[in-house]
């Protein structure tokens, strides 16, 4: 099976997801698309039968074209959310998310700067977590990211409303 991580939990989804945490001289590697107006990492769904650290891996290749190694994992975040596209528009995601720290080489270049996802184009862009307007996910990074700490944080999100008003 090469299924992605998702399934449908009553009304809402649940998915398991890798992120890559690609930083260099200061900056952060993070992708964005022409239907949504917000940055997030490098990453995508575990597929089913790959461990996590497999498929971080595999998706930073797709998503920049280079094979990076991992470094460390760095957070474990549960994020409770409402999707904001077909087929999710409007459903509640339970997502727990691992983010990697991965081996950056000073050399290291995407090989593109854009790459098709589904019918979707990804833009990736360098940023700087601490001066950057533009709203990106997830949102602890601009706390979090570059303070230095051992181990892995655990991490929690929860944008859920009073579910009657939905």
């Amino acid at each position: 099976m090469n299924e992605d991580m998702t399934a449908v939990c009553g009304d809402g989804f649940i998915n398991i997801r890798v992120c890559a945490i690609i930083p260099k001289n200061g900056r952060l590697l993070m992708a964005c698309n022409d239907h949504s107006d917000y940055l997030y990492t490098v990453g995508g769904r575990v597929k089913f039968g790959e461990t996590a650290e497999q498929a971080i891996v595999r998706e930073v290749f797709e998503e920049t074209g280079v094979r990076l190694s991992i470094d460390r994992l760095g957070f474990i975040q549960e994020n409770y959310f409402y999707g904001d596209a077909e087929p999710h528009e409007g459903k509640l995601i339970y997502e727990v998310a691992y983010y990697f720290y991965m081996k950056v080489p000073d050399d290291f270049e995407p090989v593109g700067m854009d790459f098709k996802e589904g019918d979707t184009t990804e833009h990736l862009c360098w940023i700087d977590p601490m001066t950057e307007k533009r709203q990106f996910y997830p949102e602890f990074f601009r706390t979090e990211l570059f303070k230095p700490f051992d181990g892995v944080k655990h991490m929690v999100q929860d944008d859920r409303i009073n579910l009657q008003d939905r």
